[in-house]
């Protein structure tokens, strides 16, 4: 039986709502491969050139890479369009090289990705909260 992207992306990414209908989560700053991997990438202010920041297994580890890449390329003027803004550090720095951003975000998403998907494999009954801070990814 094979499954299209759609399908792929589709499956990895729904949620139900209160009323049971099936609604598509949507971060800003990732899209779903064809083969179902979850990619992020973001444009430098001020530049044409774009920073690539991962391909994830999960599209909450490209979104909080997006996130840090974001705040430290933009700093607070990006909160609003964060994907997750209570995950930021208030300390995280704005003034690294996109080089950096680009490391730290990569790290920050490969770190959510590996927390997410190991809550997955957890039994309900837990009721774990998921939650990653990533000031062990922002470089002092």
């Amino acid at each position: 039986m094979s499954t299209s992207s759609d399908e792929v992306c589709s499956s990895n990414s729904t949620s139900r709502s209160a009323n049971g209908a099936s609604q598509e989560k949507k971060y800003k700053g990732v899209r779903c491969r064809r083969w179902g991997k979850w990619v992020s990438e973001i444009r430098v202010p001020g530049t044409r050139d774009r920073l690539w920041l991962g391909t994830y297994s999960t599209p909450e580890g490209a979104a909080v890479a997006h996130d840090v890449a974001s705040y430290c390329l933009s700093g607070a003027t990006s909160l609003h369009k964060l994907n997750f803004p209570s995950m930021l550090p208030h300390t995280a720095r704005t003034d690294i090289s996109p080089r950096s951003v680009q490391k730290a975000a990569s790290d920050a998403g490969m770190a959510m990705d590996a927390r997410y998907i190991t809550s997955r494999e957890m039994t309900t009954s837990n009721n774990e909260r998921l939650s990653i801070s990533v000031d062990d990814y922002l470089l002092n």
